[in-house]
């Protein structure tokens, strides 16, 4: 094994894709990636190699030795590299750590979408199947580590989960029980009961209509949400699913913008920009997903009803969330890789996305 210092720690593999195409799991003195949409192997990054005692599972107990030896050399520029040809990965010996890890990026980046018509996961039975791989992967983790808190997994789910044990699915039942005994080993209150209240009305079209009387429509647009920018589980993963439009009239100049939500949980509060040639404006999302907000130019003076008719608007943009660089390129291969695992799920596959794929027949 070939171990590379970046950032200040000692490496091992090919650095993994950016978000939102990594999965991630941080282990005891280490934190594990993987490419999401590529057959190739993890990247380690060595944050505490002495907490690192799981390896001799992974290269064997001589394995261990030679890179617990590599890896007491300090590490000095980026770049600089040093050799423990005695350690090389087991086949299969960090499949299940995958899987694990490709569990939690289902949770945060599966691109769930009513317009483009990719099934959402039932995030319940996500989270239980987890919960079961993170319990039965414990030889990995220690008190310091952040990927193994199972009752943080469970406790927002167990009512869904109380409405899952009804249904006659045999393979649904199983993974219920197993997050119904692993929630009171750790101490999680299972409560009976139906499942939690959920909002219903969350397939919302991306108009504009609605609020106050009409007024002038000066410009108007599309634009995109960065994944990386905003919760999960909150908006349609497609593109183009941000309308927003700019209006005046004696009252002033705003803009109006809404997106399009998928599942239950509400955008409200989540910050909104616009920005155009020395004008912006800022404001939030309400629950329905939409948000109205002044506009003011460079001067920070409102924005007459005159001076945005002689505005170019051309090169207006729109933002949802915090700003990051996520180029959309990225998103269309989680959408490829999403599209194919429910067209003919993987062995490796979770349930909930075999369901999905069920669902979608």
């Amino acid at each position: 094994m070939r171990l590379i210092a970046r950032h200040g720690v000692w490496c091992a593999g090919e650095p993994a894709a950016p978000a939102p195409l990594v999965a991630v799991l941080e282990v005891s003195g280490a934190v594990l990636s993987w490419t999401v949409d590529a057959d190739t192997g993890p990247h380690i990054a060595f944050t505490d190699p002495a907490r690192a005692d799981w390896l001799w599972r992974v290269v064997g107990v001589d394995g261990h030795r030679a890179l617990a030896d590599a890896l007491a050399e300090p590490v000095s520029d980026d770049g600089a590299a040093v050799e423990a040809p005695a350690a090389q990965l087991l086949p299969g010996a960090l499949d299940h750590l995958r899987r694990l890890a490709f569990g939690h990026w289902l949770r945060r980046w599966w691109p769930a979408s009513h317009r483009d018509g990719i099934a959402e996961l039932d995030q319940a039975l996500v989270a239980a199947e987890i919960a079961a791989l993170t319990d039965d992967a414990q030889d990995f983790f220690d008190d310091d580590a952040l990927d193994d808190a199972v009752d943080e997994l469970l406790e927002p789910h167990l009512a869904a989960l109380d409405a899952h044990a009804l249904r006659g699915d045999p393979r649904v039942q199983a993974v219920v029980a197993r997050a119904r005994e692993l929630a009171e080993l750790q101490g999680v209150e299972v409560r009976g009961g139906g499942p939690a209240a959920v909002r219903s009305d969350y397939a919302l079209a991306a108009g504009l209509g609605g609020g106050r009387a009409a007024a002038g429509e000066v410009a108007g647009g599309v634009a995109s949400i960065a994944w990386s920018a905003v919760p999960p589980g909150i908006f349609d993963a497609a593109e183009d699913t941000v309308a927003w439009r700019v209006e005046a009239d004696g009252d002033g100049t705003r803009a109006v913008v809404r997106v399009e939500l998928v599942g239950p949980d509400t955008p409200e509060g989540i910050g909104v920009r616009l920005r155009a040639a020395g004008v912006a404006g800022a404001g939030a999302l309400e629950a329905d997903g939409r948000s109205v907000f002044a506009l003011a130019d460079a001067d920070r003076r409102p924005l007459t009803e005159t001076d945005a008719w002689g505005r170019d608007w051309r090169g207006a943009a729109v933002a949802v969330g915090a700003a990051v660089d996520e180029p959309a390129g990225h998103r269309e291969r989680v959408r490829e890789l999403a599209r194919s695992r429910l067209r003919r799920p993987p062995a490796d596959a979770l349930l909930a996305e075999v369901l999905a794929a069920e669902s979608d027949y």
